[in-house]
């Protein structure tokens, strides 16, 4: 997820496009200050498990220990540390793993996990990930990312097309993709509000861009923050991992859940039905919506306790 720097430019795009008076936007770059020292860095790189899974849940295991004349469904694993798994506290619980795995059950045949997703990478430095991926193109990939983009000082709009570049690449090459589109950052708890609100606003933002994009490039969307904020929001202590930013295992195995369906029906292996239409936006999120009032409020409180500063 995003870097405890990005808070502050996160402010900086909300200073502008929302009207936040200069009090307010103080106010607000205190508590990013705050959730900074909070949150903290991280405190160790995230599990590797690449390699061969088999559909008896064993792996990773060497390819030399692929039965002869048997060939695995190949996929790598792109994007930021949502997607590199940080938070987890083992490798069966990474995300990649978890969906490696489930796809191994649902094809009854090994699956070949690569994973080039790097901590704090953003949508303009997916390109590189990419072209790793396309040495040897896979025939799936799963990208996780878009929450660390706050610290790109780019438009919404032209994190979305980066992806949507990205993504086209790799439809080009005949790789399916399925890419689970940017978290709720309102439901990270260590940002106090109502700098939260601003933070859950801009994510919602970009999902919804890149759901979009993503679509429109021939990829599968998956609304991460419309189908987990609920989980999430209503039991912290145990979706997210002790820093109380990354996700914790079980966030992962709910991130995984969700995931896994349509990286089945995207490499057409999914054997349970038609998927039900995902929200465009969740009636949790929805409920949480930060509007222009939520300024206005604001701007108003905090003229109204100095009266003498005036407002930006």
């Amino acid at each position: 997820m995003i870097a405890t720097k990005a808070l502050r430019l996160a402010l900086l795009a909300a200073g502008t496009a929302g009207g936040l008076s200069g009090a307010a936007y103080g106010l607000l770059n205190g508590q990013a200050g705050h959730a900074r020292r909070v949150i903290g860095p991280p405190i160790a790189e995230p599990l590797r498990a690449d390699g061969v899974h088999l559909p008896t849940g064993v792996g990773p295991v060497p390819r030399s220990e692929v039965p002869e004349g048997v060939r695995p469904l190949e996929m790598a694993v792109l994007g930021d540390s949502s997607a590199a798994g940080l938070g987890a506290n083992f490798p069966s619980e990474l995300p990649g793993v978890r969906v490696a795995q489930g796809l191994a059950e649902e094809l009854d045949g090994p699956v070949a996990l690569t994973t080039h997703a790097i901590v704090g990478a953003t949508t303009r430095e997916l390109s590189a990930q990419v072209d790793a991926a396309l040495r040897q193109p896979p025939e799936a990939v799963l990208i996780i990312i878009g929450a660390n983009d706050v610290t790109s000082k780019l438009p919404v709009s032209r994190c979305a097309e980066l992806l949507a570049e990205q993504v086209r690449r790799l439809v080009e090459a005949d790789v399916k993709v399925v890419v689970g589109t940017c978290p709720d950052l309102g439901s990270i708890r260590p940002i106090p509000q109502p700098l939260r609100s601003v933070a859950s606003r801009w994510s919602i933002a970009l999902a919804r861009a890149q759901r979009r994009s993503v679509e429109t490039a021939g990829g599968y969307a998956v609304p991460l923050a419309d189908l987990l904020s609920p989980e999430f929001l209503t039991r912290p202590a145990e979706f997210f991992s002790p820093d109380r930013f990354h996700p914790s295992g079980a966030g992962y195995e709910a991130a995984a859940e969700i995931l896994l369906p349509v990286m089945c029906m995207a490499i057409g292996a999914w054997q349970g039905g038609p998927l039900p239409p995902a929200p465009t936006r969740s009636e949790t999120a929805e409920a949480r919506r930060p509007t222009s009032r939520i300024v206005a409020h604001l701007n108003r409180r905090l003229h109204h306790h100095n009266p003498g500063r005036g407002l930006s």
